[in-house]
């Protein structure tokens, strides 16, 4: 059985031989073009695992040819390969989606671990869209619970309507994805869905994230540019942590929810905008209204269609299937997909209380892929990744006979303990991707010729 479908395009003769060799000794099956209009006609015919593309070929820039693939939607995992690299060609290739940068000479070694860990990560992509696909909405709205099967229901009348929905929820619970069922299952879903992360912008930007600004609107603006109600005209604009926005731009929100009107900031002219809002937060909005640090007219306009997302513990039941899940994912991800959860394994996951919620499920179950040595996870190893015992709600507290204030005590302890498993639980997952960025701006540097 074939690895994967390689094609390699250069236009030196030995070069091709000499690869072509290589990788079908390591099983896979390989396809040569000395050109570029050749293989653009191979690429047309056949669909390929992997294409190795020269930079410099005898009929064209293979970054021009990697720009055609990308323009006719062909996202084959593309390596681009050159004696002579410039940094333009690479910053160029890295836009057009090129997974990696070779530099000529080729050391085999090297390129036939590229293409095993590139085909290895497409692959596993493959499965989790496969597995996505399957359910219908994304993996974290699984779920068999009768609040599960009534946020369903919901989504689907709501989704037929044109009304603003506010989502609510803790963080964790899957507010973006509900967002991005709505859109899919709409009228609107031929269109864009754009999103715009209301507490990570900074207010002075907000509104030129928003409504977009003509050249020369404020130090920096160089090129008009679209906001993102102009890039999301005739479809969905999903605004989370919408109760972090300042208050100067919720009146201008307000207004353009009332009239479908914006206008580009260092503008004068009214754009006409078909724009369906789909507002997020985990804020007691109600209170910040009170409080004045909410417009309640801006919170009646977002809140037409309520949706409110049960939180993890509420819904305990689905545990199972959900680790069952992102076991799947994962360990194909992390090519380990024997590793499997026990009966035992599973219980101690539904005991937990999970603050984060879904997503905290999620890094907990990678983590247990990662570090679990054996392919068995029990719940030995589940109480390890966790921490010290259970959550509190599964231990329990009130023991008869102690005084309330050391019952007090002990409550505070035990919840920082779990504040504290769980922020140093986010620290290993941040430091795990820094590691990652750091080594692929390594390679990046090493491909360009940059030195230490």
């Amino acid at each position: 059985m074939s690895r994967g479908y390689i094609l390699v395009v250069d236009d030196e003769v030995s070069i091709l031989q000499t690869l072509r060799r290589a990788l079908t000794l390591e099983g896979y099956v390989v396809d040569v073009a000395g050109g570029a209009s050749v293989a653009l006609e191979k690429l047309a015919k056949q669909s390929y695992d992997l294409a190795l593309l020269d930079v410099a070929l005898p009929d064209g820039d293979g970054v021009a040819v990697l720009e055609r693939m990308r323009a006719g939607g062909d996202d084959t995992c593309v390596v681009m390969m050159s004696g002579h690299a410039t940094v333009d060609a690479a910053v160029r290739a890295t836009r057009l989606g090129a997974s990696d940068f070779l530099e000529k000479p080729l050391s085999t070694d090297r390129l036939l671990l590229v293409v095993e860990n590139l085909l290895r990560m497409v692959r596993a992509e493959a499965k989790a869209t496969s597995l996505i696909a399957r359910t219908g909405l994304d993996g974290e709205l699984l779920g068999s619970s009768g609040a599960m099967d009534a946020l369903r229901d919901q989504i689907v009348r709501a989704a037929r309507a044109n009304a603003t929905v506010m989502v609510r929820g803790e963080r964790g619970t899957g507010k973006e994805l509900v967002a991005r069922a709505l859109h899919r299952q709409s009228r609107r879903a031929a269109g864009p869905l754009e999103k715009l992360n209301c507490a990570a912008v900074p207010g002075e930007l907000i509104e030129s994230e928003l409504f977009g600004h003509e050249a020369g609107a404020f130090t920096g603006a160089t090129r008009q540019r679209r906001g993102k109600f102009e890039r999301a005209n005739g479809g969905t604009l999903f605004l989370d942590e919408v109760g972090d926005m300042p208050l100067t731009m919720q009146a201008k929100l307000l207004r353009v929810l009332q009239e479908q009107e914006i206008e580009r900031v260092g503008g004068s002219e009214t754009l006409k905008v078909d724009v369906r809002v789909v507002a997020a937060t985990n804020r007691d909005l109600e209170a910040a209204c009170e409080s004045g640090a909410f417009r309640a007219d801006l919170f009646d306009r977002l809140n037409v269609l309520p949706l409110t997302l049960p939180p993890l513990r509420a819904r305990r039941e689905d545990i199972p299937e959900l680790a069952r899940h992102f076991l799947g994912l994962v360990g194909a991800a992390n090519d380990r997909p024997e590793v499997q959860l026990t009966t035992d394994a599973l219980d101690a996951l539904s005991a937990y209380t999970y603050p984060g919620n879904v997503r905290e499920l999620r890094n907990v179950v990678e983590r247990l892929v990662i570090l679990t040595p054996d392919a068995s996870v029990d719940a030995a190893d589940v109480r390890t990744c966790l921490g010290s015992g259970a959550a509190p709600a599964a231990r329990g507290l009130y023991r008869p006979g102690l005084p309330f204030r050391v019952l007090l005590e002990e409550a505070e302890r035990t919840i920082l303990d779990e504040a504290l498993r769980h922020h140093e639980g986010q620290m290993a997952s941040t430091a795990r991707a820094l590691d990652l960025e750091r080594s692929h701006l390594y390679k990046k540097c090493k491909a360009l010729g940059l030195r230490e």
